[in-house]
């Protein structure tokens, strides 16, 4: 196993090798090379490869935590460009068998000593190989047929000393490379981390394929395999074998006499049915995962990565469907400006416009009829153009919504996914609507105000204690000053007169009326107040002398 400085050397000189010598400088490795293997930036290799194909290329060069996260960022069309998208999209998780004398020992761990005396039979050729683990058939002593998937020893090790170079990358990269500035680039290598620490394990898996088969047992259109617990772990797990066609071999799907149309219909509905009603949804349907058993049946396999919906994510997501059902650009740029993070003020009157345009492409059309997945793409460039960063769920949620439509599309080129999303759009929008569910949600909000109102004193009590103890120290950058200081220098124009208006008009009031003896009694407070007014403006002057310098830091 090679050590931290070892795996550094290796990633760069590898992205060096491909032509990312920019990769290598944002991420501050250069510093991690012989002095004379250092890369310029920019620098790319001869070849008629692209810089995406490079990208591929070194991914695999990298291993399987970089396989992993190029597939991830595959999935996120907010974030990367098309041609990036589809180059990351070929990386395939295959890996060269490991031998069954190194994996034996990772199910000995789970089922003891005689493991394979507790199957009717276990075939010790895998049925598939990726980087994380291996997948085995097997039957066990009902005659029941399973397979059972292994981790590869060692794997996690690996994984986590990667996944640790790479969140310090990240974090060097999102202070000192200007492409990363735009984006919280730590934050979303913090969520690739979760996301690939949740695939090693595999009791989680165990947990979620259960999960859904709860969700789906009085459905009788869809398969979820069973789990023996009794096999299983966090590094081994052993589930039915569901048998069934290809997803996408229309020849013998229309050969075993099913309705494609309706297979259509049936596959899409089950994505809904996860989405609006359960709240928890596959989300990696690609054809791989979805088999077709005999009398049109679906059976869903791989339950590693899945999406959550919550309170908040259907509030959003009413939202924006309120704004797409009205029409309302306005009403949309306020939804995904709530939605997303960016690290940069937006721009909100030019996101308005550009969703203007984006619905002409749904002009005259009701949701069910509408392209959602050309309107779904066309908003993601939006959203990439603005340089907002969607939530992890919303972004897997819109590319199960792609995936899902491109699916019907194989089964049926007259598949339309609006008429599929609309019923359950229409009444997720309504359960938000309801009086019941806002009078809850008002509620939530009057619990979290008391909380916060219980919260207070202590919360200030420690604030003044650490200004009384340490002091406050403030950093600001003189661009985000001068709003400050245009505005203090309104104000400090309005005080300065306010102040010599009011002596001046009081003074002239006594003097008018001939009243010496209230001239005199006022005219302390008077010489006061001209006093005052004069530190205001002298103040002011220095205040402004101040603000010019900053304006040309």
């Amino acid at each position: 196993m090679k050590t931290h400085l070892d795996r550094y050397r290796q990633i760069a000189e590898i992205l060096y090798r491909n032509g990312l010598g920019y990769l290598v400088a944002a991420s501050g490795l250069e510093e991690r090379l012989p002095f004379g293997r250092r890369p310029r930036p920019g620098d790319r290799p001869d070849g008629p490869a692209s810089r995406p194909e490079y990208l591929r290329i070194a991914l695999e060069e990298l291993g399987p935590t970089f396989v992993k996260l190029g597939q991830l960022l595959s999935t996120r069309q907010d974030l990367l460009p098309p041609a990036y998208q589809a180059e990351l999209a070929k990386l395939q998780d295959n890996a060269e068998p490991v031998p069954w004398e190194q994996i034996e020992p990772v199910l000995t761990g789970t089922l003891g000593a005689g493991a394979l005396h507790r199957f009717t039979r276990f075939d010790t050729t895998p049925l598939a190989s990726a980087s994380i683990g291996q997948v085995y058939s097997a039957g066990l002593p009902d005659g029941t047929d399973v397979v059972v998937k292994i981790r590869r020893p060692g794997v996690d090790v690996e994984v986590n000393r990667d996944l640790d170079i790479l969140q310090g990358l990240a974090g060097y990269a999102g202070k000192h490379w200007e492409a990363a500035r735009d984006y919280d680039l730590p934050g979303l290598m913090d969520e690739f981390a979760d996301t690939l620490r949740s695939e090693l394990d595999y009791a989680r898996e165990a947990a979620n394929t259960e999960r859904f088969r709860m969700n789906f047992e009085a459905n009788p259109a869809v398969q979820i395999p069973a789990v023996y617990r009794d096999y299983s772990s966090s590094t081994v797990l052993t589930q039915e074998r569901l048998y069934g066609l290809k997803v996408t071999d229309t020849a013998a799907i229309d050969a075993a006499g099913i309705d494609r149309k309706a297979l259509a219909v049936k596959a899409a509905d089950a994505e809904m049915k996860m989405v609006f009603d359960d709240g928890f949804f596959h989300a990696d349907p690609h054809p791989g995962n979805i088999f077709v058993e005999s009398g049109g049946r679906i059976g869903l396999i791989d339950f590693g990565m899945v999406g959550e919906v919550d309170d908040k994510l259907r509030a959003q997501l009413s939202a924006l469907f309120i704004s797409i059902m009205r029409r309302d650009p306005d009403r949309m740029a306020s939804s995904l400006l709530r939605m997303c993070a960016t690290a940069r003020r937006p721009d909100r009157v030019r996101l308005s416009l550009d969703l203007r345009q984006l619905m002409r492409l749904y002009s005259g059309k009701t949701l069910g009829e509408a392209p959602v997945g050309r309107i779904i793409n066309a908003a993601l460039a939006i959203v990439r153009n603005h340089h907002l960063q969607l939530p992890r769920e919303m972004a897997l949620l819109l590319r199960m919504l792609i995936m899902t439509e491109g699916m019907g599309e194989v089964l049926d080129p007259d598949f339309s996914m609006g008429n599929t999303l609309a019923p359950y759009a229409r009444r997720m929008t309504m359960a938000q609507l309801n009086p019941v569910n806002f009078a809850r949600r008002l509620g939530q909000a009057g619990v979290e105000t008391l909380e916060l109102g219980a919260e207070l004193p202590d919360q200030v009590r420690r604030l003044l204690n650490t200004l009384d103890i340490e002091g406050l120290e403030v950093h600001l950058r003189a661009a985000e000053l001068l709003p400050l200081v245009e505005r203090l220098e309104r104000v400090g124009n309005r005080m300065v007169a306010a102040i010599f208006a009011a002596a001046f008009i009081r003074g002239v009031g006594e003097l008018t009326l001939g009243d010496t003896d209230r001239w005199k009694t006022w005219q302390a407070p008077l010489m006061t107040a001209g006093l005052a007014s004069t530190g205001l403006l002298g103040g002011y002057l220095a205040w402004s002398a101040r603000r010019q310098r900053i304006r040309e830091l």
